[in-house]
């Protein structure tokens, strides 16, 4: 089976929203990555339209991401993508672009982050 996988860069629009599923950890944000182009005749650069993507994460990664981002944060996201078609209230139908991360970081291009290692519990039992 052919899956799509992509890499985001963009912003976080809201905080992480972690909850759970049958008992594993999920996590779910959305991300906002504006293009922006370079226009040599005038000497400026304009912005292109926002496009919007709904992020889960799942196990770890959500947890970690709980622990880690806020709104507004940069962040890189590579995972897979969907398109998902679904009725709004208004009888609209409407097309959200979602990615269920397969990894993800802060965008270090707009500030430092300082990596802090997860301790499972194995590790912290040796430790003790």
């Amino acid at each position: 089976m052919n899956e799509t996988y992509v890499t985001l860069s963009g912003w976080l629009g809201g905080d992480v929203t972690l909850r759970n599923a049958g008992g594993v950890p999920v996590a779910s944000f959305r991300l906002a990555s504006t293009p922006r182009r370079y226009v040599r005749k005038t000497d400026t650069w304009e912005n292109g339209d926002t496009q919007w993507y709904a992020v889960t994460a799942w196990r770890a990664l959500a947890e970690n991401c709980g622990r880690s981002l806020r709104r507004g944060d940069p962040v890189v996201v590579h995972g897979k993508l969907s398109a998902r078609v679904w009725t709004n209230r208004s009888g609209v139908e409407v097309t959200t672009l979602e990615v269920e991360a397969a990894c993800l970081g802060h965008d270090l291009t707009f500030g430092t982050s300082e990596f802090q290692r997860r301790r499972t519990p194995a590790v912290a039992a040796d430790a003790a």
